[in-house]
């Protein structure tokens, strides 16, 4: 193996060296990289590429950068951690981009993130059309995030909290001393509110809808807050003469109209529970006065082009482009002014302002444009993006900032992108190298890596058995390296080890699921049928509609139809991310609409196997998630030192004070505050980082103690265990997906996508297949080497061997080759995608004039024939 390979290659600089890095599974790997190039870090899901790229060379970018930023400042920045290694020389100041799914609040746009909302909102404040006689606006004026620009009304949220009617009275035949209305307290106070109407003449004892349409208004939407006089222990009639005749009340009582109370309560009260009742009889709503567009009236008045600023923020980019196009134009006119007739012509300091602002959105627009993200629109909430479209989104930023001089650290770049928009992706990269920086990539697809100047092989397996340099050095370097798992895949153009031969032909369905209609998102009345019994692959360029589909759609319409529950959030929509507590800040969940036909009674569980972690924190882990860790902590409850001590199961666990560690409380770590430095995350000193008092220690079975046990891989529990068939069956089904190296109680915040997918599917299976399952995966194969690609194809085909379903969204040709069936969606993105292109099988779809995905697919198969 090669430990340090110097740069060889003419042309390359000379870079950066690594000593004794140690970060993860990283075996004080030394290696040295060139600088002003592009480097790619491949090697198998687990070898250690993210803890050399990220974790080692990227932290330690960003720990010296800290050391010049002044104390006060460090203690307001997100540190990354202090990286485990002897030495690194040459490192230049880095900015990474990682796959993630954190994008910024509900109130963060594509707009906010590429800066180009500033541009646009500078172009409607110089060269917008304005009514006649208004005065010219700044920039800030059209930001709904400005007290400047945000309608008064709803306060730039959009949204306005109502207190609808029948809320407020959910029984119009009740009279007000029963209870019409509802949304009044009770008790005390409400009784003075009651008394209050009969002073103020109101029957409280007829049914509410007999009272007059005016005294209902008034006392449900009443603003004014008079004091009215309040006579106790007197009828209704006796009262009424107390007011005529001015006898002197017993006190003053301050009135509230229902809806005034309700708002007023939700808004002041310090009382939680109140405030939740205050809640329940309110609803939001477009805000009347801004439409929704959360602009104030001035602004929402000025147009370019014919568009307010928010319908020209709701444009798909490339309609945006082209509309910007015309402006550029010698002979352009405004539409406006163009509408209107008018023969004035256009100042030439307007034309001069709109055509250089227009020219600059047009520059930040392309790399945008370029990365295949057209069918965005600027107004579009970044929570809502795939991690792919983020990444590309902060790529195509970061090749506008002209950066000179700096390394970027990109984690799959090629993540989500369909293979036509590869090239794009390539010169977006190539960019940022002739720009003067160092671009370093850690990367699975082919295609992109045989463009890198430079690889990095990292193995030659996983976990432990990685965390070495295979290979340092030009591409074609590595076609003789036997020890790479990667060089197979770059020279021999393998076809799935796993997948079926040529020779077999497709497997016939046994049956039908017909959508019918459908219509969500860019899905407007589609309908496409899918088979069962089969694997299908849906394919297509981003935003095309696949994921909403196979994701969302067909879930939802399935769901009346199931006997068991969705699993993995199937009907996860795409407010995702937008959740609040606050219900003007949340978004309504989306829905599906249309039908669905055929062998549906065929299905009876739908699971959904995603790349979402399988934890937020360090406490789950892959013990826990499997179930697994449930039958060991039985088995240790079982053993006889236990059972003369009375330790039950829980003992076990280090989430209960029982048998825990008192000191870090099962964490195994303690934090360590160092003020202007990056928090440390130290062995706990009592425990010694096992997370367990010692008396639960004590316990063994098999020689092991419990902490002993976690430590494990999977591949030694197995030994471990080989008498137990129940914990065997766990194991060896996580063994089948090629997570031998993991060990039991390896955190689930530090499972990469892929790692957390295929935990996923080891657990489902290990069930009883009965047959009955449909299986939906969204781009299953993003962020797995291809060799661990072929192992997950081995399995879903086993699955469909046992007369199960699965449908998988997929970019990589050589797994799409592989399928019964191709479902090929398009023909463009967003609004010009949402149809079925070609469908049949691969042969077929590869075939197919008008798809994009076609000469992609046919290549694929001409090297697995």
């Amino acid at each position: 193996m090669v430990e340090a390979v110097p740069p060889a290659r003419s042309g390359l600089t000379p870079g950066i060296v690594v000593t004794g890095a140690r970060e993860h599974n990283l075996q004080s790997v030394a290696v040295e990289i060139p600088r002003d190039a592009l480097v790619a870090f491949t090697g198998v899901s687990g070898s250690g590429k993210s803890s050399l790229a990220f974790g080692t060379l990227y932290a330690e970018a960003q720990r010296r950068y800290f050391e010049s930023v002044a104390p006060y400042a460090r203690r307001l920045i997100s540190q990354v951690g202090v990286p485990d290694v002897d030495a690194i020389t040459g490192l230049p100041p880095a900015v990474a981009l990682p796959q993630q799914r954190n994008a910024g609040s509900a109130r963060s746009t594509v707009g906010s993130a590429t800066t180009i909302g500033s541009v646009v909102r500078m172009l409607f404040s110089r060269a917008g059309t304005y009514p006649a006689g208004a005065a010219m606006l700044f920039a800030e004026d059209f930001s709904a995030n400005t007290v400047q620009g945000a309608c008064p009304e709803c306060h730039g949220i959009g949204q306005v909290y109502d207190v609808p009617l029948h809320l407020m009275v959910p029984d119009d035949s009740l009279s007000i001393r029963d209870g019409a209305l509802a949304a009044w307290p009770t008790a005390w106070h409400g009784k003075q509110l009651r008394d209050s109407l009969i002073s103020l003449g109101y029957d409280i004892d007829v049914p509410w809808r007999d009272l007059t349409q005016e005294q209902r208004d008034w006392a449900l939407l009443t603003d004014e807050s008079p004091q009215v006089p309040i006579y106790t222990d007197r009828s209704p009639a006796d009262v009424r003469k107390a007011v005529a005749a001015g006898v002197e009340p017993r006190y003053m009582s301050t009135f509230l109209g229902v809806r005034r109370y309700v708002l007023d309560t939700f808004a002041g009260s310090k009382s939680a529970r109140m405030r939740e009742k205050a809640a329940s009889f309110m609803e939001s709503v477009r805000c009347p006065l801004c439409d929704g567009r959360r602009l104030k009236p001035e602004a929402l008045a000025v147009t370019f082009e014919g568009y307010d600023v928010t319908r020209f923020a709701g444009l798909p980019l490339e309609d945006l482009a082209a509309l910007l196009d015309n402006v550029l134009s010698p002979d352009w006119m405004p539409a406006e002014i163009v509408a209107a007739s008018a023969a004035e012509p256009l100042a030439p300091e307007k034309r001069l302002a709109a055509q250089r602002l227009v020219r600059e959105l047009l520059d930040r627009l392309s790399p945008i444009l370029d990365l295949g993200l057209g069918y965005l629109s600027l107004d579009r909430a970044t929570p809502t993006l795939s991690s792919g479209e983020l990444q590309r989104m902060r790529l195509a930023t970061q090749v506008l900032s002209q950066l000179f001089g700096v390394m970027f650290v990109l984690d799959e770049p090629s993540a989500g992108l369909h293979p036509a928009d590869t090239e794009a992706l390539l010169r977006i990269l190539r960019a940022l190298r002739d720009g003067g920086n160092t671009v370093y990539f850690v990367e699975h697809s082919v295609d992109v890596i045989r463009h890198a100047e430079w690889i990095v092989d990292i193995g030659p397996g996983a976990g432990a058995a990685g965390g070495t340099i295979v290979y340092s050095g030009p591409l074609d370097g590595l076609r003789d390296v036997e020890a790479s798992v990667t060089r197979r895949y770059l020279f021999d153009n393998a076809s799935p080890r796993e997948g079926r031969p040529a020779a077999i032909a497709p497997r016939e369905p046994d049956g039908h699921l017909t959508l019918v209609d459908v219509v969500r998102n860019n899905l407007t009345g589609l309908s496409v049928s899918i088979p069962l019994g089969c694997l299908t692959a849906v394919t297509g360029i981003s935003g095309s509609g696949k994921s909403t589909l196979v994701t969302q759609a067909l879930p939802d319409l399935l769901k009346a139809n199931l006997s068991s529950d969705l699993n993995d959030a199937a009907t996860e929509s795409e407010s995702e991310g937008l959740a609040s507590d606050d219900p003007l800040l949340s978004v309504a969940p989306i829905t599906t609409a249309g039908s669905v036909s055929g062998s549906a009674a065929r299905v009876s569980r739908v699971v959904q196997v995603s790349q979402k972690p399988i934890g937020r924190t360090p406490r789950s882990n892959v013990a826990t998630y499997t179930g697994l860790f449930d039958r060991i902590r039985a088995l240790f409850a079982a053993s006889p030192e236990a059972r003369s001590r009375r330790y039950p199961a829980s003992r076990f666990s280090f989430n209960l004070p029982s048998g825990r560690c008192p000191t870090c409380k099962g964490e195994g770590t303690v934090q360590v505050e160092l003020l202007f430095l990056p928090t440390v995350h130290a062995p706990c000193s009592t425990c010694g980082g096992t997370r367990y008092n010692p008396e639960t220690l004590e316990i063994r079975l098999h020689g092991a103690n419990i902490a002993d046990v976690l430590g494990m891989s999977v591949r030694d529990a197995r030994e471990l265990f080989v008498d137990d068939a129940e914990v065997t069956r766990h194991l060896d089904a996580l063994l089948d997906v090629g997570l031998g190296y993991i060990p039991l109680g390896q955190p689930a915040t530090e499972l990469s996508g892929g790692e957390a997918q295929r935990v996923k599917l080891a657990s489902e299976l290990r069930r009883a297949q009965r047959g009955d399952t449909l299986y939906l995966l969204d781009e299953p194969t993003s962020g797995l080497h291809p060799a661990d690609a072929d192992r997950l194809l081995g399995h879903l085909q086993s699955l469909v061997d046992g007369g199960n379903t699965v449908v998988i969204v997929e970019h990589d040709m050589r797994i799409v080759a592989q399928a019964d069936w191709v479902i090929d969606m398009g023909p463009g993105a967003g609004d010009a995608g949402g149809q079925v292109v070609a469908q049949g099988t691969p042969r077929d779809v590869s075939a197919a004039s008008g798809s994009v995905t076609a000469p992609f697919l046919a290549a694929a198969i001409a090297a697995r024939d």
